[in-house]
C-alpha cells in the first residue's frame, strides 16, 4: 500500500469531504518522496504532531505518522523555528504526515467519542452536540447508574481526571461527550437534561454555568480523552490491512 492508498483507506470510513467546517487541514499534510510507489510498512500513531513524536516516529522506522492534532490549521504557516524543525523531521527520513481532527472526533466506528462512549458501556448511542455545522459527540444511557467517580474511573481507564463538577445528581444514567477542548458545549448536555457530560477540559468561565445547571461534568483531560480514537485506526488498519501500528504516548497533563 503506497501513501496515497493509505490515506484513501484513512478517508473511506473517516470521511473528511463531510466535515468542511473543520479548520484543520485533514488528510496528508506532508507527503514522502514517492506517494505513488513507495511501500508504506510501519504507521506510527499519536495524539499531536510535534518535534517529539516525529523523532520518535522516525527512529523507530515509521513510513508515516497518523495524528488528531496535525501541524496545519487555517492559512499558511510559514516554516521558521519551530515549525521548520518539525517539518524537517519529516522530510529528512523521508517520513509522511496525516491528519484527521474532527473526522477522527466524531467517526462512529473509531472516533474519540463513540470509542469512550462504548468504554463506559453506553447504550442508545445517539448523535450529540453540532459544532459548526458538523455534529461531532454522542449520547446515551448507561446499563445502571454510577457515581460520577466511578464513571471517570471507567472513561479514563482509572487515569486521574483533570478536574470533576459534582453539582447534579449523585447516581449518572445518561451521558453526553464531547472530548477535547469542548468544555463551554457543557449547555448542551443541560439542555438535552442528560446527568453528566465528559470532555477534555473546561475552564474558567465554564464553572459557575456548570454550577448554576446543576450539571456534571467529567474534563478528563484534552490528551486523555483524544488517546482513543488513534489508537482504535492503529488497531483497525492492522485487522483489515495487516501494517503494523505503533502508539506514541506523549502525555501533556492538560
Amino acid at each position: 500500500m503506497t501513501l496515497n492508498q493509505l490515506d484513501a483507506y484513512f478517508n473511506s470510513f473517516l470521511k473528511k469531504e463531510n466535515y468542511g467546517a473543520d479548520p484543520s487541514r485533514n488528510g496528508i499534510q506532508i507527503q514522502n518522496s514517492e506517494p505513488d510507489k513507495k511501500k508504506i510498512k510501519k504507521v506510527a500513531f499519536a495524539v499531536d504532531a510535534c518535534l517529539e513524536t516525529a523523532q520518535e516516529a522516525a527512529r523507530l522506522g515509521a513510513d508515516v505518522l497518523f495524528v488528531h492534532h496535525g501541524l496545519y490549521w487555517d492559512g499558511c504557516e510559514i516554516m521558521t523555528d519551530n515549525h521548520y524543525h518539525r517539518v524537517s523531521a519529516f522530510i529528512k527520513n523521508d517520513m509522511a504526515l496525516i491528519g484527521y481532527h474532527i473526522p477522527l472526533d466524531a467517526n462512529k466506528e473509531a472516533g474519540n467519542n463513540y470509542g469512550l462512549a462504548r468504554r463506559i458501556g453506553l447504550k442508545g448511542l445517539k448523535e450529540f452536540c453540532p459544532w459548526r455545522g458538523m455534529t461531532i459527540g454522542v449520547k446515551g444511557r448507561l446499563s445502571s447508574p454510577m457515581t460520577i467517580e466511578k464513571l471517570a474511573e471507567a472513561a479514563l481507564l482509572g487515569a486521574k481526571p483533570n478536574q470533576i463538577l459534582s453539582f447534579g445528581k449523585k447516581k449518572i444514567s445518561t451521558v453526553g461527550i464531547v472530548s477535547g477542548g469542548a468544555g463551554g458545549d457543557h449547555w448542551w448536555a443541560w439542555k438535552e437534561d442528560l446527568d453528566c457530560y465528559i470532555t477534555g477540559e473546561i475552564g474558567h468561565t465554564d464553572w459557575h454555568p456548570i454550577k448554576e445547571e446543576k450539571m456534571n461534568v467529567i474534563a478528563g483531560g484534552h490528551y486523555n480523552t483524544e488517546t482513543v480514537g488513534v489508537q482504535l485506526v492503529m488497531k483497525k488498519l492492522k485487522e483489515e490491512k495487516g501494517i503494523q501500528g505503533i502508539f506514541i504516548d506523549v502525555p501533556t497533563g492538560l
